[in-house]
């Protein structure tokens, strides 16, 4: 992937939860979209087969509320969220390679799937979970000169890493700032980085990260676990949600070999604009940048509020200043990462 973003611009896909929505998914639950990893991973795949539709290249997978510590409240022990996390990569590898033989086909990727899912759903099945190697579709090789948004085939899977925040289910991923110290952070994600990294997605996202001392945890618990990551973080204006200076939150990235990106996501478009400059500037890095819709999330009614603000039309100026890779975050659906693929292309 690396070598693509320094080709070109790398579609992203939009949000999971709204689209798993769209599908008729009950999303109430603590553990959000990670809940069907376990009850319905069906609709998980036919989710991702959505974005690969609407021209996505990368696959974020469900794990961002996945935990131990959630998952535990439903009865599941360590090795079975470890299962649990692996298959959010498989299921979205799958997708991937689905869409791959899709187009060497001429077909859709639903078409070649049947949106058939991964097996049984429920928690029983999951108590009774088996793992198994994920699929590695074959690559694409590029022709000299050829853009990245040009590739046609070949879709990476990103395992999403989310905040410590994200587990206690109550907005303050949106906040930071918990009382824990980086030791105690790199402790809650390590185990969760492994299984993950364990899968072999292409690149793990360490994603919609508050502060900068969560981000500090997290870059630590990925070290050494032999895949790729990029940073992104969750902002209010210029400072990270928990306040700081979005300039230092970038540096900690900079001189780091593992991060192939650096950028924000889940927040509003107009927060991102003056973002994927500096982030650029910083470090040096392609910048990473999928902003939600622009609405406004309400923690205590669970609801968002406002209108939204997304629009694809401002890839153009995100290319300019270094956007590398390029989608949505809450909010932001098939169609809209359709329009925004098509604004790359030109």
């Amino acid at each position: 992937m690396a070598e693509a973003l320094a080709r070109g611009t790398v579609v992203l896909d939009g949000g999971l939860s709204n689209q798993l929505e769209a599908q008729g998914c009950d999303l109430s639950d603590d553990l959000w979209s990670a809940r069907l990893l376990a009850d319905d991973p069906a609709q998980i795949e036919a989710a991702h087969a959505a974005y690969v539709r609407a021209g996505a290249q990368v696959l974020i997978t469900s794990s961002y509320q996945a935990s131990y510590e959630g998952f535990a409240r439903r009865d599941l022990g360590r090795r079975q969220v470890d299962e649990l996390l692996r298959r959010s990569v498989h299921l979205a590898r799958r997708a991937a390679a689905q869409s791959e033989a899709a187009g060497r086909a001429g077909l859709t990727a639903g078409e070649v799937s049947g949106e058939d899912g991964d097996g049984d759903g429920g928690i029983g099945a999951a108590h009774a979970l088996v793992g198994r190697e994920p699929e590695r579709p074959g690559e694409h090789q590029a022709a000299p000169g050829e853009s990245a948004a040009a590739r046609e085939g070949t879709v990476w899977v990103a395992g999403s890493v989310g905040p410590y925040g994200a587990m206690l289910a109550d907005g303050s991923e949106y906040r930071g700032g918990y009382g824990l110290s980086v030791r105690e952070l790199m402790g809650y994600h390590r185990p969760r980085v492994a299984a993950l990294a364990a899968a072999r997605p292409d690149v793990l996202a360490l994603e919609t990260v508050p502060d900068i001392d969560e981000a500090e945890a997290m870059l630590w618990a990925a070290e050494d676990c032999g895949v790729p990551v990029w940073l992104s973080y969750s902002i209010r204006g210029h400072l990270t949600r928990a306040g700081q200076p979005l300039e230092r939150a970038f540096a900690l990235a900079a001189d780091n070999e593992q991060v192939i990106a650096v950028g924000v996501n889940c927040c509003t478009p107009a927060d991102a604009d003056g973002a994927v400059r500096l982030a650029g500037l910083v470090t040096g890095k392609p910048v990473v940048v999928y902003p939600n819709s622009g609405e406004d999330w309400d923690a205590t009614a669970r609801d968002w509020r406002g209108r939204s603000t997304f629009d694809p039309a401002r890839v153009a100026a995100w290319r300019s200043e270094g956007a590398r890779l390029v989608g949505g975050c809450c909010r932001v659906g098939p169609d809209q990462i359709a329009d925004l693929a098509a604004e790359i292309r030109g």
